[in-house]
């Protein structure tokens, strides 16, 4: 699965405002604060219903295959690539309800930095630099039409709990031992 992003300018005179090429992802889309010292103000609709308004270091959008990348070291949860779902993760929200969730695959995203925000907001596409977007400006996101083919070794499943064990060191822990093995403790 990849995500479609686009950019829409705000309104800058006559006419519908000016749209910039869209942009695939694998992984995830990031708008972010960026060097700006202030919080990011943005507001989130899903096919232009307001959902509500973040005030964070910013917001990861991320499709399965990404769960495992920026999204984890977020918080986000580890989704399985071939649960059809779109992941919406904050970065170090000012709130503390304010939790990633999962989203399905037919959503329709509009992340628009608020008109009285203090500082514009960075959108990055897969961790490379993308563009600067001003208040009023907003970057929508929805799932590709174009999927990604994948090549595995055994099957999707076993690979992907495989990688997860392998690379995160998933419920890896030390064993309890039983009661009959366990030592009492001895008082000096």
């Amino acid at each position: 699965m990849r995500l479609t992003c686009s950019v829409d300018r705000a309104d800058v005179g006559e006419g519908p405002p000016p749209s910039e090429d869209c942009v695939e992802v694998l992984n995830e889309v990031v708008l972010s604060r960026g060097a700006n010292p202030y919080l990011c103000n943005i507001e989130v609709y899903e096919r232009d219903n307001y959902i509500t308004q973040v005030q964070a270091d910013g917001i990861l959008v991320a499709t399965p295959t990404g769960s495992t990348a920026y999204s984890v070291a977020a918080g986000g949860s580890m989704v399985h690539p071939n649960t059809p779902a779109i992941l919406f993760t904050p970065i170090c929200p000012h709130s503390l309800s304010f939790r990633p969730v999962i989203l399905p695959d037919y959503a329709v995203l509009r992340l628009r930095v608020s008109p009285d925000a203090r500082c514009a907001a960075q959108v990055s596409f897969d961790g490379k630099r993308g563009t600067e977007l001003a208040p009023g400006d907003s970057l929508r996101v929805c799932m590709s039409p174009n999927p990604v083919p994948t090549i595995n070794h055994a099957d999707q499943t076993t690979d992907w709990f495989g990688s997860i064990e392998r690379c995160f060191h998933w419920n890896d822990r030390l064993s309890q031992k039983g009661l009959a093995q366990a030592q009492p403790p001895t008082r000096p």
